[in-house]
């Protein structure tokens, strides 16, 4: 039992170095992570429902695994192919693309979830009375 505990520790010692690695290494990974941020903190501004929390949670997560596959790909092509081919091309683009169109869909639904309630409080607070 106790060398379970210790692998599944180790485990997480080498996501972590991996999440690490793909902040040090990747600046879209900054941009997501500073997007998300401010996210979080307008979700918390607007007081958001669970629900809507749920979903935005989800869409971060998936943007950030989509990132973390994305880099993992291209790493993993650059060691196996270190000259440029064309096929190591396609294999990069199409993660990138993943990355994209996880980052569109994010960019949806935080119009959705969180424009009406922003938009109304904003409303609210420039009204004159």
């Amino acid at each position: 039992m106790k060398l379970f505990f210790i692998s599944r520790i180790e485990s997480f010692r080498h996501a972590i170095h991996g999440w690490h690695y793909v902040l040090r290494t990747q600046r879209n990974m900054w941009i997501h992570s500073s997007i998300a941020a401010v996210v979080f903190i307008v979700g918390l501004w607007l007081n958001i429902p669970p629900r809507d929390w749920a979903v935005i949670i989800l869409t971060a997560a998936l943007v950030f695994s989509a990132e973390f596959l994305n880099t993992s790909i291209e790493v993993t092509v650059d060691l196996a192919s270190p000259d440029t081919h064309p096929l190591a091309k396609i294999g990069k683009d199409v993660g990138a693309a993943a990355v994209l169109v996880a980052a569109l869909a994010a960019i949806l639904i935080g119009l959705l979830l969180l424009g009406p309630p922003l938009l109304q409080k904003l409303t609210t607070l420039f009204t004159v009375r």
